[in-house]
């Protein structure tokens, strides 16, 4: 009876521990949602050329699938969210092609100005730690789930790692010296595109603006507030 009982625990907890696992498996969907807010708002050129490299390794996924053509460990009867072919791990791919290219990004491209340089390196390093991580879970995630092979899991995170480092490295070295060429032209002004590649802080920049802009604004209400009185 003792026995019987263990099991049943055991099974419970791997269904709950599975459950946090697929809710994982979505961050993909969760990071698109996040690019399309990004480009909608800010409407910088960095992140557009990031998101078409985003698209551009889903499209070399889709390409490599079809010529590998591995089956994935577990038939399922519908496939209409997922290929039959397993060979690489599409999530996985999408994960690591984002964690090397923020990595690239936080140490590379961010570049502080203060006098906390300590304090900053920690979130640089915080920050690209909680990237890795979640790119392992949801790799992981993939294996648990029985969606993919550790073997397609891994060229997954192989691949992705090489295509972010060579779309971080064509953004920065070829396409970032013709921005300011593409900012000038009068379908850029249309869709107000603009180009921040030359702050070294682009957070910071955008914090101590909107903070002064914030502060300008209780200025003037509290004067104007005064002189009607």
């Amino acid at each position: 009876m003792m026995t019987l009982n263990n099991k049943k625990h055991d099974l419970s907890n791997r269904d709950v521990f599975g459950k946090l696992l697929a809710l994982f498996s979505l961050t993909p969907f969760v990071i698109l949602s996040g690019f399309v807010s990004l480009i909608l708002f800010r409407r910088d050129l960095h992140t557009i050329t990031f998101f078409i490299g985003v698209l551009l390794n889903e499209i070399c996924n889709t390409v490599l699938k079809h010529i590998l053509r591995e089956p994935r460990p577990l038939a399922r009867n519908t496939n209409l969210l997922y290929s039959e072919y397993g060979m690489p791990s599409s999530h996985s791919q999408f994960m690591w092609f984002f964690a090397s290219y923020m990595l690239y990004f936080t140490f590379i491209r961010l570049q502080y100005a203060n006098n906390k340089a300590f304090k900053e390196f920690f979130w640089k390093v915080a920050g690209a730690a909680s990237c890795i991580a979640i790119a392992c879970i949801v790799s992981y995630s993939r294996i648990f789930l029985q969606y993919h092979t550790w073997k397609q899991v891994i060229y997954g995170a192989l691949f992705g790692i090489i295509i972010g480092t060579v779309w971080f490295t064509i953004i920065n070295v070829v396409l970032t010296p013709y921005f300011p060429t593409v900012i000038s032209w009068k379908i850029s002004e249309l869709f107000l595109l603009r180009d921040t590649t030359l702050i070294p802080n682009v957070l910071w920049f955008e914090y101590t603006n909107i903070r002064h802009e914030a502060g300008a604004r209780a200025r003037r209400r509290k004067s104007i507030s005064a002189k009607s009185q």
